[in-house]
Order: C-alpha cells, then sequence, then structure tokens
C-alpha cells in the first residue's frame, strides 16, 4: 500500500520534440495516510521553455539556469519511487517524458514501469464520472477540495491535491492530516471515532403500517420475477428469522 503521487512540469508538449522535463513532484501516501514525505526537484533542461509552457506554469529560463540536469538526481528519483504504485493524472504523458528522461541515460536504466506500477488517475475518474469533465480542478470542485493556492500549476503542489482527490475518488477520505493521534484518540483513516454519549436520546423506531408492509412485499414480488427469485432483500429476511 506503498504509494507516490507524482506530477510534472516540462518545456512544452512533446518529448519527441526534444522537449524536457523541468520539474518532479511526489508525495508519498502510505495505508491511505500521508507520510510527510516527498521528493521534489526542479532541473535545467538544457533547452529553452516554450512560452505556451510557461504561461501554465510560470517556471523561467532564468530560473531553472542553475538547477541540477535530469542525470544528477535520477537515482534519488528511482530510490524514491522504486517499489511503489505511481498514481498519476493523464500518465501517458508523464510517464511519455519521464521515459525520455531515463532513455537519454542509456539502457540500464529501463523504463518508469521497470521500477514502479503505474496507475492513471483520469482514466479512473472517467470511470467513475463518464461523460463528465475530470481534469484535476474539476475533480476538486466535485468533491469539495480546496485548490485556491493552484493559480498555476506545480508539480509538488498538483501531487498533493492529487493525492486529496485520489483518496476521495477510491473511498471517501478527503483529508490526509494526522490530527488524531496527536490529540490521543483514536483513528480510522483520517477522521477521529468519537463514543457516542451513553445520555443521548433513545432514536426512535417507527413501525410500519400494513399498507406499507404490503407495498414493501409487492415491491419484493417483482424484485422476486425479475431476478428469477434472486431478491436478496428477501433471502436475508428469511436467514435472519431462522
Amino acid at each position: 500500500m506503498r504509494q507516490i503521487i507524482l506530477d510534472t512540469e516540462t518545456t512544452g508538449l512533446e518529448p519527441e520534440a526534444g522537449h524536457r522535463v523541468i520539474e518532479i513532484g511526489c508525495y508519498e501516501i502510505e495505508q491511505r495516510r500521508s507520510t510527510g514525505r516527498t521528493f521534489h526537484e526542479y532541473l535545467n533542461p538544457g533547452r529553452p521553455v516554450d512560452p505556451e509552457a510557461m504561461e501554465v506554469h510560470g517556471i523561467t529560463d532564468q530560473f531553472l539556469a542553475d538547477k541540477p540536469r535530469f542525470s544528477e538526481v535520477a537515482q534519488g528519483f528511482i530510490d524514491f519511487v522504486g517499489g511503489a504504485e505511481l498514481i498519476i493524472h493523464n500518465a501517458p504523458f508523464d510517464v511519455g517524458f519521464l521515459d525520455s528522461e531515463l532513455g537519454r541515460l542509456g539502457s540500464a536504466w529501463g523504463r518508469l514501469e521497470d521500477h514502479c506500477r503505474v496507475t492513471d488517475s483520469l482514466t479512473l475518474a472517467r470511470r467513475r464520472h463518464p461523460g463528465q469533465r475530470n481534469s484535476l480542478d474539476a475533480l476538486c470542485r466535485r468533491y469539495g477540495i480546496d485548490n485556491s493556492g493552484r493559480t498555476l500549476h506545480g508539480a509538488l503542489l498538483d501531487a498533493e491535491i492529487l493525492a486529496e482527490v485520489y483518496l476521495a475518488m477510491t473511498g471517501g477520505q478527503v483529508t490526509l492530516h494526522l490530527g488524531a493521534e496527536e490529540a490521543g484518540g483514536p483513528s480510522r483513516g483520517a477522521e477521529t471515532i468519537r463514543p457516542v454519549s451513553a445520555d443521548r436520546p433513545r432514536l426512535p423506531v417507527i413501525t410500519p403500517s400494513e399498507s406499507e408492509r404490503a407495498a414493501h412485499a409487492a415491491w419484493l414480488d417483482r424484485l422476486d420475477d425479475a431476478s428469477n427469485g434472486g431478491c436478496v432483500w428477501r433471502s436475508i429476511n428469511e436467514e435472519a428469522s431462522t
């Protein structure tokens, strides 16, 4: 259950045209909890950043001039992601660029999927929400995740946001904070479990009327007919009465 949420920024759109990775952001979660471990590097691509790409992420040639080359951080990157499941939004884009960077170092480095497993969260989102917009911003709105700090794309920030989106899509958890243990209370996932007070009022039990029972039985008959006797609700009731 060690997962790495990964994002990159690049000089342009196509590695085949010589474009390079200029930022890598990785955010680690384990057992669906943040570990606090990250990998984050800006990289000197050895070529200019396209103006259109700069408008998206705001990273300039001047800023990158004194940053390390990919070859200088490659081993640290592979060590960080090795053996994990990578969660990437629109994975073919990022994987294509990272495979291109590894290829420049020689065949001994292999491809990204030789070191870890890759899951495309965009594919997952399209299965969950067919026919809807599934960009990272759209998913944040759908799941109520605050991305107000995302005025420009940034690899580490986007990885952190994607971590919350991924957890929400796959299990309903929408926070990565670890405050429950620090407060001394028991926890489940990212939620604190609060004991129910023994003094709370008893919950009312509403008994159905005869007409409601009859309507319910008629509905179960229809389900039984449609499923060739496979009505699960009725079988559960029968098991409970034996």
